[in-house]
């Protein structure tokens, strides 16, 4: 038997993983000195730690902030965040954060080592800018380099031993997959940038603190703006997620600073109103996993469509009809492999089940194959085609669910026992959640199928279709001969 997929997670590109975009240069005088001037004191009833009241002052001395200002750093249960001083409202503007306090390409373009930077990936450009502005004491951005945590709970700085509780998991595969990615990455930096360069890199740069950067862009880097896909932005990623924040829109964009200037602002707004004291939280990203909010964020969501599973769907090259199913999967949008992610309490994808037909597709059923159909067979494999065809593609979805779900270290069950434990430690809970959410995706799926194979001997195939069309079905269903005069 052909066999007809495999199952893996597939995560979404990262902007800073994409290729470079056009961006204006930077002026080298975007470089900042604290200065003397009164503090601009903010009453806190929780005071943050003394690197953020330092980076708080820096960015008060540098205008970009006052006590007026209506939100400040503080301490809040996921460490750092926005707190509102004042009550604010729905779409408020709370915070604008000039250009020459972003970091992003530009930056990294207009430094000591930019020439160097030009014919890198984006984000391993800012990666090594922000490794050489860390090890560096005079650097000017080093306020703000302190306030930046040595690690997330991201699945990527997780040890060996707390990535045994995702056994099973496609996240374990792509963590494993993004590590290795990121450390030949880094190889090939120490060859190409940081052995030969050495005057410029001075101090040690490990593998570790390249895996640091790349967890820090992913987890803190803005994208998807005007004319920026890679930036970060100092205070302002402080901000922190809300699940029960359910839109996206008018959260953060780039302006312009005013009719006459040509400077940019980057602009954040709160999406919902806000009390004086509560933290101002915004929605990170509505269409992500939990596997992807954990290994980009290092948190989950307890809401039931963030949990997803990806079925890898593929065309063998050994299939005797490898190139006409190609062919077919090509016109209508797919390929040689189609990735379908299935959400939980979803229906699944709508031309997944045609997909699969597709590529089940064999024996006395490759009529259909031919050039004769070429523009209508994908019509007829939104219905099913045979009951070969079908039975087929139940039995191989039902045992891939099986075989997954044989990989786990634990049942649902005993997850369940896990999390009625308490006190669980943050990472234990997302890879639980992880664990349980994958599992009940993969029941469904098995359960649609299950279901579709006791309807086999009642589904209405091809030939019957095709019969009634030509009018040779009666109305039980009984096929109509004429016997010649």
């Amino acid at each position: 038997m052909v066999s007809l997929f495999t199952l893996s997670l597939s995560s979404s590109p990262s902007p800073f993983l994409s290729s470079s975009k056009n961006l204006k240069t930077l002026s080298k005088k975007s470089t900042f000195h604290l200065k003397t001037r009164p503090l601009c004191v903010i009453s806190l009833n929780s005071s943050p730690p003394q690197e953020v009241q330092t980076f708080w002052q820096w960015l008060c001395d540098q205008g970009v902030v006052s006590a007026k200002s209506p939100i400040r750093p503080a301490t809040v249960p996921e460490g750092l965040g926005l707190v509102a001083q004042r009550d604010i409202g729905r779409n408020e503007v709370v915070l604008e954060i000039p250009k020459k306090f972003w970091i992003n390409p530009d930056t990294v373009a207009a430094s000591d080592t930019g020439n160097l930077s030009s014919g890198l990936k984006p984000w391993i450009s800012v990666a090594l800018f922000l490794i050489r502005e860390k090890k560096k004491e005079d650097s000017p951005w080093r306020v703000y380099l302190d306030i930046l945590p040595e690690s997330t709970d991201s699945t990527v700085f997780w040890s060996e031993e707390e990535l045994v509780e995702l056994q099973g998991t496609q996240l374990l595969s792509t963590t494993l997959g993004v590590k290795e990615y990121v450390q030949n990455e880094f190889r090939k930096v120490e060859e190409e940038i940081l052995l030969p360069h050495k005057q410029l890199f001075p101090y040690p740069i490990t593998s570790d603190d390249f895996l640091w950067a790349f967890g820090i862009l992913r987890s803190r880097a803005f994208s998807r703006l005007r004319g920026q896909n890679l930036v970060l932005v100092p205070l302002a990623d402080l901000i922190n997620h809300s699940a029960s924040i359910t839109t996206e829109d008018f959260a953060y964009e780039i302006k312009g600073a005013g009719l006459f200037s040509r400077d940019l602002l980057f602009s954040l707004r709160a999406p919902v109103s806000v009390k004086a004291g509560e933290q101002v939280l915004i929605q990170y990203d509505l269409n992500k996993s939990n596997a992807e909010l954990a290994l980009d964020y290092g948190f989950i969501e307890s809401n039931s469509d963030r949990n997803a599973y990806t079925l890898t769907l593929e065309i063998s090259e050994s299939d005797p009809f490898f190139g006409d199913k190609l062919d077919i999967a090509e016109s209508n949008g797919l390929g040689e492999t189609a990735y379908f992610d299935i959400v939980l309490g979803q229906p699944l994808p709508p031309t997944m089940v045609q997909y699969l037909r597709l590529v089940a597709l064999g024996g006395t059923d490759a009529f259909i194959l031919e050039s004769i159909f070429r523009n209508t067979v994908w019509g007829h494999l939104d219905l099913p085609v045979s009951r070969d065809n079908e039975e087929l593609i139940c039995r191989v979805v039902r045992d891939a669910c099986k075989s997954a779900l044989s990989g786990y270290r634990t049942t649902i069950e005993e997850d369940g026992k896990v999390v009625e434990g308490g006190n669980l430690d943050p990472r234990l809970r997302i890879a639980v959640g992880i664990r349980v959410g994958e599992k009940r995706v993969l029941q469904q799926i098995d359960g649609i199928f299950k279901e579709r194979e006791l309807e086999l001997d009642e589904l209405e195939y091809y030939q019957e279709r095709r019969l009634k069309d030509l009018g040779l079905v009666g109305e039980q269903g009984d096929i109509i001969f004429w016997e010649p005069k």
